[in-house]
């Protein structure tokens, strides 16, 4: 009887681990696998065209604000805050493009207080 409890115990601390790795790995994949959103190419763009703008400043945070339609293009429209020295401001950075051919058209990056 007794042989067959340490048996179990045995068998249970093998199985453990194999149990612990599953749901590691189950969780990780499912991390893995969100959608990037449509807009994160244009996101990268507004950045990139903010830091030109603004080579000297840190981009603190970072906002989808959304987008619209406008003579038949497409406006992404994000905003982004920066910190330069001791102060911060905010730009509005809109990007126009093609529907498409997703071809942009304009870039323009408007500083604000906000």
């Amino acid at each position: 009887m007794l042989r067959k409890i340490l048996i179990g115990c045995c068998f249970s601390l093998l199985l453990s681990p194999t149990v612990f790795l599953l749901n590691d790995s189950s969780i990780t994949t499912a991390e893995s696998k969100k959608p990037v959103p449509e807009y994160a190419k244009w996101g990268r763009l507004a950045m990139e065209e903010t830091q030109k703008r603004y080579p000297s400043a840190q981009i603190v945070d970072y906002l989808h604000v959304g987008r619209y339609k406008k003579n038949g293009m497409y406006v992404e429209r994000f905003k982004l805050w920066l910190k330069q020295d001791n102060r911060e401001f905010g730009v509005i950075v809109n990007i126009t493009f093609e529907p498409d051919t997703e071809r942009v058209k304009n870039i323009t990056v408007v500083k604000t207080d906000r």
